[in-house]
């Protein structure tokens, strides 16, 4: 049974090794129930193989992913229905309509059929703008339909956990608005989300709290006003925060010698 005190997302000392490369260092963090939790770093850093151990598609070298409490890799099963995963480039299968993918999700985790799942459906083909493709094969989608497509077949079962690896890539700005505004009121929900971006700007519109990774390693975890303090940045936004964490002295020497050399 699960503890409704511990955290719905953790991680404890998450360690992925690939022959003598080590992309995940050590991480642990944990996100609340209810909260929209930021995990922030430039591409390369570790967001996304650390996502792939929290949802149990990568095997840890070495930690603990728990999701409600529960061991991803002791208790796959259990742990996999309490959440949903939608990766940067989100497979949707593309010799599917977007409703008939809806379906098949639906049907993988047991949903009965019946009007209450066709409304579900419906509903969520409408909020995405999906409705008038509902002939079309999913291959035939743009990028962001199929970002879109991707996160209706997480929402289709209402899962208490969802790790989102760049939610908004490829959308426009009024689906990427449409994304923050349903992250927020799922939130507000009960739903915990784990976000994982490099749009800083969409970062410090939702999150309570992030965790910052750097070259495989957590150099931060806090609220705004916390890193703002642990860096000594009174007033700072959140881009700024980060460069600070992530940029280390050589990068603006390089940047000084740059710009002096132009002169």
């Amino acid at each position: 049974m699960t503890d409704e005190r511990s955290p719905a997302v953790e991680a404890r000392q998450l360690v992925k090794r690939y022959g003598t490369v080590t992309a995940v260092d050590g991480v642990s963090f944990q996100a609340r129930r209810g909260e929209i939790f930021g995990f922030l770093g430039a591409n390369g850093a570790g967001k996304t193989t650390t996502l792939r151990m929290l949802c149990g598609l990568l095997r840890p070298t070495s930690g603990t992913a728990l999701i409600d409490g529960i061991d991803i890799v002791a208790q796959p099963l259990p742990a996999k229905a309490k959440l949903g995963y939608l990766d940067e480039e989100p497979f949707v299968h593309p010799h599917l309509t977007g409703r008939e993918f809806l379906d098949f999700v639906a049907d993988l985790y047991g949903m009965a059929r019946g009007p209450q799942r066709e409304e579900r459906k419906a509903r969520l083909l409408n909020l995405f703008d999906l409705a008038q493709k509902d002939g079309e094969l999913i291959g035939s989608y743009s990028h962001g339909m199929r970002q879109k497509i991707g996160l209706a077949s997480l929402l289709i079962r209402e899962p208490s956990v969802l790790l989102l690896d760049e939610p908004t890539n490829g959308l426009d700005p009024r689906s990427a608005r449409l994304v923050k505004d349903l992250l927020e009121e799922l939130a507000a929900r009960g739903t915990t989300v784990l976000l994982s971006t490099h749009i800083l700007e969409v970062a410090q519109a939702l999150c309570r709290r992030v965790a910052i990774i750097d070259r495989g390693r957590i150099v931060a975890i806090g609220s705004m006003d916390e890193l703002r303090v642990q860096t000594g940045s009174e007033g700072a936004n959140l881009e700024d925060l980060f460069l600070k964490l992530t940029a280390g002295p050589e990068s603006r020497e390089m940047i000084e010698r740059l710009l002096e050399g132009g002169s």
